[in-house]
Order: structure tokens, then C-alpha cells, then sequence
């Protein structure tokens, strides 16, 4: 019997990675399946061409499934095509799980998903069941997930009623910065400096992305994502037009949730330790290319005043 959940697809140009995420859906057999294409980009003459391989990718739906398609002959761009793609998925649907092209999950992800969705359906605090656990395993954690205030979209999935706070303007971030709300939900500094940096790129424009909205509207609607307490989400992309450079967390390894002794979290509320220790490890690579980069620049007057540069 196939997944119930519906499941939604967002792809664009990238065949090799698309075909990997595509068996793994195709090995749970969704009833339901929404996928969302961004068009070519203009000026790439072969982009056109790796687009419509990644569409003939998705047509080849061998089980009892409907499918929905929602197709751009244009370039949207990241933040509008990811943004516009799960409106009208969650016009669509109540509740979807959700993978883009180049996360590649577990088999265990989509059970795990499923089960939080119908448990955490009514409650408004819970704003999305994540598939990515950067800490990669929470030993100490005795339960099968926690509560954080970090939202991870490398494969998750939500509720429409959940969805309906996105706001992709971020309207309301220029009083909220000015109040220092965002100093009340972390409780480290450099987490809340981290955060309201992010949101001061994203809320100027320098940065073409639809995830950092998502944070700022669960945080600011007092919710938090499930974190599966191990990682059940591989990112599989090495390029395209939604990866950064950097690659830290790419390629990371992940792990079978076992569902047979699986037990819920004892009240909704983020885990403190787990939300310090997973900021910490993404911290460091930030840390430690400030720390080189002051290194250098020391090393390099030392050389100057010393005569030896």
C-alpha cells in the first residue's frame, strides 16, 4: 500500500539528481504526487534541454498515483519559484511532505514525516516535521525527535494551516529587528546575531531564497519544527542555482529511524540543549574563516613593519 501524504516535488535542471530523489519517491509510492518546475533561464541554450529531461524524469510514474503538475515556461528564480510552487501546493492539499531535487532521503523519512503530520495536525505550535538533523545523531536524546527553532527544508514537510503565516516580504521585520524580539528565543548572543543577520539579508535583497521567510515566519507565529534525532536527509547537490558554495553540509551520511520503537517527545518545547549544540557546530566554520582571515591580516603587518614583506 502506497503513502498516503501527498508529496510534493520541486525541481529544475539538474537530470542526475532528480532521477536519485525520484526512486526513492517512486520506492514509497505516494498516492499523491505535486511537482513544481522552475523554466530555463535565458542566454543557456542548453538549459532547456536538462529541464525538459528532469519533466520526462517525473512522467514516468508507474504506480496508482495522481499527479498534479505545476510548470513554469519562465525562469522564476529561487525565492519566487519555491514560494509560488508551495502556494499552490497547499491549494491543493492540507498537509505535504516536501523535497526538492537534490535531498535524497532515507526510507524512514517519509513513515516519520507521516506520523507527525497526523499527531501534530491540530496544534498550532508545531509549524513543520524536519527530515535533516545536522548534529547527524542526538545520542541523549531518548526520545525519536525534539522540538527546535531551527527549521531545516532539506526534505520536511508541513500543513497548509502552517503555511498560510508564510510571508515572503517579511513586512513586519524592520520593527521586530528594532525591538530585539528576536533576542527572546535564543538564548545564546551569537544565535540571535546569526539569525537577525540572516534575516537582514534576505529582507534587503542580497540574497535569491524562500527558506529564510519560512524561519522568519515560524519563529515570529511562536513556532517550531520536529527534528527526527537522526539524520534522515542526504543533500546530494554539488551545484545549481539553489547551492551557495558552501558545501559543509552536503553529502552528510544519514541513518534508518527505527519506527518499530518509536516514541513521541514528552511536551512541545525546543530543546535548548539541542538548538546550543546544533548552532555551536554551525557556527564553527563561520568562527574559524574569521579567526584565518584575522590571522592573515596580522601575519601580513607583522611582515610589513618587520621588513620582511
Amino acid at each position: 500500500m502506497g503513502l498516503k501524504t501527498p508529496v510534493a516535488f520541486l525541481v529544475f535542471n539538474r537530470p542526475d539528481t532528480t532521477e536519485q530523489v525520484f526512486a526513492a519517491i517512486r520506492q514509497t509510492q505516494p498516492e499523491m504526487l505535486l511537482v513544481v518546475a522552475d523554466g530555463p533561464r535565458s542566454g543557456l541554450p542548453d538549459e532547456g534541454q536538462r529541464c525538459a529531461q528532469v519533466r520526462a524524469i517525473v512522467d514516468h510514474v508507474d504506480w496508482p498515483c495522481r499527479v498534479l503538475k505545476n510548470y513554469s515556461d519562465i525562469n522564476l528564480g529561487c525565492k519566487q519559484r519555491v514560494s509560488s510552487g508551495l502556494d499552490w501546493v497547499f491549494a491543493q492539499v492540507e498537509e505535504a511532505i516536501i523535497l526538492e531535487d537534490d535531498c535524497l532521503p532515507n526510507s524512514s523519512f517519509f513513515p516519520f514525516c507521516e506520523k507527525l503530520l497526523e499527531y501534530y495536525r491540530d496544534d498550532e505550535r508545531v509549524m513543520m516535521v524536519a527530515g535533516s538533523n545536522f548534529l547527524l545523531e542526538t545520542p541523549e536524546l531518548k526520545e525519536s525527535y525534539c522540538f527546535s527553532r531551527y527549521f531545516p527544508i532539506w526534505g520536511w514537510a508541513t500543513w497548509r494551516r502552517a503555511w498560510q503565516h508564510y510571508d515572503l516580504s517579511m513586512q513586519q521585520w524592520p520593527r521586530l529587528r528594532q525591538e530585539r524580539q528576536i533576542k527572546a528565543l535564543y538564548s545564546q548572543p551569537y544565535m540571535w546575531r546569526y539569525v537577525s543577520a540572516m534575516m537582514d539579508n534576505c529582507y534587503q535583497n542580497r540574497i535569491n531564497t524562500w527558506d529564510i521567510q519560512w524561519v522568519y515566519s515560524c519563529l515570529f507565529n511562536n513556532g517550531l519544527s520536529a527534528v527526527p534525532r537522526v539524520n534522515l536527509i542526504s543533500n546530494i547537490g554539488l551545484a545549481g542555482t539553489h547551492t551557495s558554495g558552501d558545501l559543509t553540509y552536503n553529502l552528510l551520511p544519514v541513518n534508518e529511524l527505527d519506527l518499530n520503537n518509536f516514541s513521541h517527545a514528552p511536551q512541545v518545547h525546543p530543546n535548548y540543549c539541542f538548538d546550543n549544540a546544533l548552532f555551536r557546530k554551525m557556527m564553527k566554520p563561520t568562527i574559524t574563516g574569521s579567526l584565518r582571515k584575522i590571522y592573515y591580516a596580522l601575519r601580513k603587518r607583522f611582515l610589513r613593519t618587520s621588513g620582511q614583506a
